[in-house]
C-alpha cells in the first residue's frame, strides 16, 4: 500500500523537546509552570498539517518527566454552558476533561486538580463540578478579572489574581492543560505565580505551543493553518515585535501572547526583580519547527488544512452556529496560501458523481492520489458506498463482487424503519462496518476488506451533503479528513 508520506520527523522531535523542556525547569530550580497549548493528547491538528506528527507526541514526551509532573486540568465555565464539541472527537469540552483526566491516570501521569475558569457560579457548572467531586477530583474556581489583560496593577492585585483560588500543587513540574484553546491556561500560571509569591516560592513559568510556528515564516502555509484553526478567537499571527527589538531576529507569535506579555514581564518583577524573558517568543520552548524534514509535503498538508476548515465553516453556517465574518476571514486566508477550494480534488470528484448519479455522492483521495466514489443506493448512503469500494480497492477485491448480500443488509433497514422510528433506511457508516465485519466470517472478501481498515487513516473524503452526527463521527474515528457541501440531502 502507498503509505502517507512523511514531512516531519517525529523521533527528533521527541527527543530536541524533551531536552529543551529539562532545561528550561533547571533554569529556574524551584518550581516551573508549563502551560501546554493546543492538545496534550489527540493533537490531530498537528498530525494533519506535519505528517509524521504523532498525535500523542506531546503525551510521550512528558511521561519521561513524569516522576516530576502532575497536571492542571483548566475548562472555560463558559465552554460549558454552551455545551462547546471537541470538533476532532465530537463530544463536549466538560466530557473531553473527564475523558483526558482517565487517558492520563491509565498512563501513569498525575492529574491532581481540575480549575473552573471565568466562574461565575452557572448552574451547569455547578453541576459539572459535583460530577467531578464524586469521581474524587478536586475542583477550583478562577473568575473573570475586570480589565484582563491591559489593566496590570488591577490584575495583580488582590482584586484580580488574588481572588482566586490557590491551587495546591506538590511537584516541581505543573503541566497546565486544556480541552481546547481559550480555556484560560495562561491565565491560571500567572495567578499561580502571583499567590507562590506571596507564599515565598520560587516558581517559573514556560510555554510550550506548538502553532503559530516561530522560527517558520509568518505567512508560512502551517502558520496560517493555525489561525483558520483559530478563526473563531480571533486569534492573529505576528512578528514579535518584542523579539526583533531585543535581538534583531524575527520570530512569529501570535496577538493573545503579545498582549499579555506586559503582564507576565510585570510578575516575574515582583518575584525576582526583573524578568527572565525579554519576549513572548523567549516564553516558547517549542521545537517543532526544527523538525520539518519535508517543506513541500508539510506545505501541501498545511494548505489541505485550511481549506478544511473553509469547509467546515461553510456548513457551520449553513446551521447558524457561524457568521459571514468568519467565512470572510478563512476566504482572505486562502488567498494568503494561494489556494482556493478547487485545490481540494476530491471536491468536484464528489460533485462530478452527484451529476452524474442525480443523487448524493462522495469521493475519497487515498495517498497515492487515486480517487475512488460512492453513490447513494437504495441499501446504502453515499458515505457507505464509498467506504466499501475503497476497502475493496485497497484489497484488490473486484468491483462487481458484492461485500455484503442484500439478505444481510435488509434484516438491518427493516429494524431501523420498523421498530428503531428511522426514516431512512439506508445503512450509516457505522451499521455498514459492523455488517461488513458479520459478513467477513463467511466471506473471504469480506474478511480482506474489513483487514484494509487501518488504510483508511489520513485520507480525504468529500461528501455533496452534510452527514449525520453518526457518519461523521464514524468517519473522524476512522482517521478520515472530512468534509461535505454545505447543504443537506
Amino acid at each position: 500500500m502507498c503509505k502517507m508520506k512523511i514531512g516531519f520527523d517525529n523521533d527528533k522531535y521527541l527527543k530536541m523537546q524533551s531536552e529543551h523542556i529539562r532545561q528550561r525547569i533547571e533554569q529556574f530550580g524551584g518550581k516551573l509552570y508549563l502551560e501546554f497549548g493546543g492538545k496534550l493528547f489527540d493533537d490531530y491538528h498537528a498530525a494533519r498539517v506535519l505528517p509524521g506528527f504523532k498525535p500523542d507526541s506531546k503525551l510521550q514526551m512528558l511521561l519521561q518527566l513524569k516522576d516530576d509532573a502532575e497536571i492542571v486540568m483548566v475548562i472555560n465555565s463558559g465552554d460549558i454552558e454552551k455545551n462547546k464539541v471537541n470538533g476532532n472527537l465530537g463530544i463536549t469540552y466538560d466530557a473531553d476533561v473527564i475523558r483526558l483526566y482517565n487517558v492520563f491516570g491509565q498512563i501513569g501521569l498525575y492529574v491532581s486538580s481540575v480549575v473552573l475558569t471565568q466562574y461565575a457560579g452557572q448552574a451547569s457548572v455547578d453541576a459539572f463540578q459535583r460530577r467531578l467531586e464524586g469521581m474524587g477530583i478536586k475542583v477550583y474556581h478562577h473568575y473573570h478579572i475586570q480589565g484582563y489583560p491591559s489593566n496590570i496593577q488591577h490584575i495583580i492585585s488582590e482584586e484580580g489574581f488574588g481572588k482566586n483560588e490557590y491551587i495546591e500543587t506538590t511537584r516541581k513540574l505543573v503541566v497546565v492543560t486544556a480541552p481546547g484553546p481559550g480555556s484560560g491556561k495562561m491565565a491560571t500560571c500567572l495567578s499561580q505565580l502571583y499567590h507562590d509569591y506571596k507564599r515565598g516560592v520560587n516558581a517559573g513559568y514556560a510555554k510550550f505551543e506548538t502553532f503559530p510556528i516561530w522560527n517558520i515564516p509568518l505567512r508560512h502555509p502551517v502558520n496560517i493553518a493555525y489561525e483558520a484553526a483559530t478563526s473563531d478567537l480571533n486569534d492573529v499571527n505576528m512578528i514579535d515585535p518584542l523579539h526583533l527589538e531585543a535581538y534583531g531576529e524575527t520570530a512569529v507569535n501570535y496577538n493573545r501572547d503579545v498582549e499579555i506579555f506586559p503582564v507576565l514581564s510585570a510578575m516575574f518583577e515582583k518575584i525576582i526583580g526583573e524578568s527572565p524573558y525579554k519576549s513572548p517568543t523567549d516564553m516558547g520552548v517549542n521545537m517543532a519547527g526544527n523538525c520539518i524534514i519535508d517543506e513541500d509535503i508539510v506545505c501541501e498538508a498545511s494548505k489541505q488544512e485550511i481549506i478544511r476548515r473553509y469547509y467546515t465553516a461553510l456548513c457551520a453556517r449553513r446551521n447558524g452556529t457561524v457568521q459571514d465574518d468568519e467565512i470572510v476571514k478563512l476566504e482572505v486566508m486562502m488567498k494568503q496560501a494561494g489556494i482556493t477550494p478547487s485545490d481540494r480534488r476530491v471536491v468536484q470528484a464528489a460533485l462530478d458523481k452527484e451529476q452524474a448519479t442525480g443523487a448524493p455522492a462522495a469521493a475519497m483521495e487515498l495517498h497515492d492520489g487515486t480517487i475512488i466514489t460512492g453513490k447513494t443506493s437504495n441499501l446504502l448512503g453515499a458515505a457507505s458506498a464509498l467506504l466499501l469500494n475503497v476497502l475493496k480497492h485497497f484489497g484488490g477485491i473486484d468491483d462487481d463482487s458484492l461485500l455484503m448480500a442484500p439478505a444481510v443488509i435488509e434484516p438491518i433497514q427493516s429494524l431501523k424503519v420498523q421498530h428503531l422510528g428511522s426514516t431512512n433506511p439506508r445503512l450509516h457508516t457505522d451499521e455498514t462496518l459492523i455488517a461488513l465485519s458479520i459478513c467477513a466470517n463467511t466471506s473471504d472478501d469480506a474478511k480482506r476488506a474489513m483487514e484494509q481498515i487501518s488504510e483508511l487513516r489520513g485520507c480525504e473524503l468529500h461528501s455533496t451533503v452534510i452527514l449525520s452526527a453518526v457518519d461523521e463521527r464514524t468517519l473522524k474515528r476512522l482517521g478520515i479528513n472530512l468534509t461535505c457541501e454545505p447543504k443537506y440531502e
